[in-house]
């Protein structure tokens, strides 16, 4: 595996936990943690849900190996594979801070689902395209609309 934060656990809790967690996501489509295991948790989703696209044995082996129990394996590799087709499968919304301790709290959830806690951003408008213009044209264009020059007399004004 690559560099994880700690988490301040031993590495098998949190290894531990981070599989617990992904195949929780995966079942329920959103969970409330930390901010920081929530970070965690979509670079591992992530990963499971480009395992489910490729959609080959290995891959499927390789998510068994990770997530935990065979409807999340199922899940990941029907329903997700199809429904994503680029990155970005989640999003991690902050909510608030933890009464007992002053954790900030935030829902990592998966985009395009029903009961999303917010909407996904429609996709910005291209600008119209504006005719190119050669050089003369241009020049002759910026002095209509540029003020007129002033003249400084040498003469001051008593």
């Amino acid at each position: 595996m690559t560099k994880f934060r700690k988490l301040n656990r031993p590495t098998g809790h949190r290894m531990s936990m981070l599989r617990t967690m992904v195949s929780q996501l995966v079942k329920h489509e959103r969970i409330e943690t930390t901010v920081a295991k929530a970070k965690e948790i979509r670079r591992l989703a992530d990963n499971m849900v480009q395992l489910g696209k490729e959609g080959s044995l290995c891959a499927a082996r390789h998510a068994a190996a990770f997530v935990r129990g065979d409807d999340v394996i199922h899940k990941l590799f029907t329903e997700l594979a199809y429904r994503y087709k680029a990155g970005g499968y989640t999003r991690l919304l902050r909510t608030r801070i933890r009464v007992g301790d002053a954790a900030p709290m935030a829902y990592i959830e998966f985009i395009d689902r029903e009961n999303e806690l917010r909407q996904s951003k429609p996709p910005t408008p291209q600008p119209p395209q504006r005719p190119s213009l050669d050089p003369w044209t241009r020049s002759r264009l910026s002095r209509q609309f540029a003020p007129p020059k002033e003249e400084k007399s040498s003469e001051s004004e008593i």
